[in-house]
């Protein structure tokens, strides 16, 4: 059970995307008095900015079941539950009522940016008392102002969204990038929409082997058949696509094997200059435009092109909570316990083990990140794993440790693993032990051998059923 500190103060939440929405709603819902902070101007900004996304899973998965409740109470029609809504359409349909809702409107601040997080009249350093000492929240508004809100515990759901990885494979800005940057885009431009013009007649490279490279090539495809100028590039790190083709049939979020699939004719197409085993090094001008190489005894020099496109992650902004006490997987930036369930290195079968505020606590008590966040530089979340997270978190704040602990999560398998990448991969790179037997049911090596032994499986391969995700990473 939460200790009882500081309970005459609310819950603080970071974040007014779909996650951190639902912990409001929970909050709310079981009497927990709670502030949210929107840094955006209206809440889902996250989720606005890739309004023109179509999502991978249908209306029935993408919704959480405290806020549609709240939502329920006040006449809201849930829309078809076997269509695939866009960023737009989450937003519009699901989100925005949900935060005009009066049990969440009242709780809801936006254009209100939290710099950082701290103990009230304490540093990181101090030990003594640590708990009894409110957070202390560093409030910057849309009109200038600022001050300093106290808060009993806090649920960051800030999300990754705002700290886009570089072009970079070593994880920091290339050569240039900065100086290049206003011909640079992150994240998923609208080429089809708002963005239509900048991209139009365009020597275009995509950077990036994920689905949000997916979904800008297509679109950059499909403005290409009325556009022949247009010329399309795309150098990736791997030296296969297999996993960015995915699964296929095998996958059990049927658009996001779609993806995949379109994504590979379009390439077997011949219809854009693929580079593979590219690491970028170096963005400088050339004439008119830019060029990108890489670092090798005999470089290869990309370019020219108007237009670059990086698409390769996002990352946690950590300076948020640099006086807060976290404990953090040292590659991943994840919270530690969740590291090795979901590390990128060990295992691509787009599941995890269920969890819930144990694993999400801190040496900082009462401090949860939550959403995307919780998974750090991982790019596998789903936005059914921040729905249970923050249920199990605000259950957890209510003193209902029972509920807490009673943690259920079940994902979606993408129909890879990494076993399924052979021959492209050997047996040592790929995921929990090697392939399986071909006469087992089984993910892998491993899961087919705990399933021998009477166990469920390894827990990298959960029993399934479609989930919600979103590109690359989650919007809140």
């Amino acid at each position: 059970m939460s200790a009882p500190r500081n309970l005459d103060l609310p819950v603080a939440v970071i974040g007014g995307g779909p996650v951190g929405l639902a912990a409001a709603a929970h909050l709310v819902t079981r009497g927990v008095p709670v502030k949210l902070y929107e840094a955006g101007e209206t809440v889902a900004a996250h989720v606005r900015d890739w309004s023109h996304v179509r999502l991978f899973s249908p209306w029935r998965f993408n919704t959480d079941a405290a806020a549609t409740a709240i939502l329920r109470e006040h006449g809201w029609q849930a829309p078809a539950p076997d269509a695939l809504p866009t960023g737009h359409d989450l937003y519009a349909a699901y989100l925005e009522p949900l935060a005009a809702a009066p049990a969440l409107q009242s709780v809801i601040e936006t254009g209100a940016r939290v710099r950082n997080v701290a103990r009230h009249g304490i540093d990181k350093v101090v030990s003594r008392a640590r708990a009894e000492h409110p957070f202390a929240l560093a409030i910057e508004t849309a009109g200038g102002g600022s001050r300093i809100d106290l808060a009993r515990a806090v649920i960051d759901a800030s999300g990754t969204w705002s700290s886009p990885n570089p072009a970079s494979a070593s994880g920091t800005p290339a050569i240039g990038e900065v100086t290049a940057a206003d011909r640079i885009a992150y994240r998923l431009p609208d080429v089809l929409g708002r963005d239509r013009a900048v991209y139009a007649g365009r020597r275009v490279l995509v950077v990036g082997g994920g689905h949000s490279a997916a979904n800008v090539l297509l679109d950059l495809a499909r403005l290409a058949e009325t556009d022949t100028r247009l010329d399309i590039s795309w150098a990736v790190r791997a030296a296969n696509l297999a996993r960015v083709f995915g699964g296929g049939a095998a996958d059990q979020l049927p658009a996001r094997g779609k993806l995949g699939e379109d994504l590979k004719r379009l390439v077997d197409s011949g219809r854009l200059t693929l580079v593979l085993s590219f690491a970028v090094e170096a963005v400088a001008p050339h004439g008119d435009g830019l060029v990108v190489s890489e670092r090798a005894s005999q470089p290869r020099i990309l370019g020219p092109f108007d237009r670059i496109v990086v698409c390769t992650g996002q990352r946690p902004d950590l300076s948020l909570t640099r006086e807060l006490r976290l404990d953090l997987d040292p590659w991943l930036e994840s919270a530690r316990a969740l590291g090795p369930m979901i590390d990128p290195n060990l295992h691509s079968c787009g599941s995890v083990p269920p969890h819930g505020y144990r694993e999400l606590s801190h040496p900082e008590p009462d401090y949860f990140a939550v959403g995307v966040k919780s998974y750090g530089r991982a790019p596998t979340f789903l936005m059914a794993t921040g729905y249970e997270q923050v249920r199990s978190v605000a259950a957890h704040l209510a003193g209902d440790d029972a509920a807490a602990n009673d943690v259920r999560l079940v994902l979606p398998e993408t129909g890879v693993c990494s076993t399924s990448l052979a021959p492209a991969l050997t047996a040592s790179e790929a995921c929990c032990g090697g392939p399986a037997p071909s006469d087992v049911e089984a993910c892998c090596a491993d899961d087919a051998a705990a399933k021998a032994s009477g166990k469920s499986g390894c827990g990298c391969a959960a029993p399934t059923v479609p989930s919600v995700t979103r590109p690359d990473t989650d919007a809140a």
